[in-house]
């Protein structure tokens, strides 16, 4: 089980940037598969980014050529820089790790992680 902690959340103005961190601990992070999550008020928790052990990455649509994912296996974190940001993006969150052999389909699902932190909040104004 790998223990996650998000950080790097805000209140920022539509058009700027955020980079949200995940530090992991507790076993090897480097054979996992990372993925970022978000869960606005009201709504169900939904896939953003996920980054394979061997660094490939997979966004979904309406972040893509604004965020992206990367990840430090030295420093057992992984990244979000979210570049442009719109008022649609504020939401929690989630980091979360899973099986790195997984499908794209499932690791675009929280089902395909079995350990998540605790969520960081962003907010975009207009």
């Amino acid at each position: 089980q790998l223990q996650l902690v998000e950080s790097g959340g805000g209140l920022v103005q539509a058009g700027d940037s955020l980079r949200l961190s995940c530090a992991a601990s507790g076993r090897t992070f480097s054979g996992y598969a990372m993925g970022w999550f978000r869960q606005a008020p009201g709504k169900e928790r939904e896939f953003v980014a996920f980054i394979r052990s061997v660094g490939s990455t997979y966004y979904t649509d309406s972040v893509k050529g604004r965020f992206t994912i990367s990840r430090d296996n030295a420093k057992n974190t992984v990244y979000l820089q979210m570049n442009s940001l719109k008022p649609e993006d504020t939401a929690v969150y989630y980091c979360a790790a899973g099986v790195t052999a997984q499908s794209l389909v499932v690791l675009t699902t929280t089902r395909g992680y079995g350990d998540w932190g605790q969520g960081t909040q962003v907010t975009v104004s207009s």
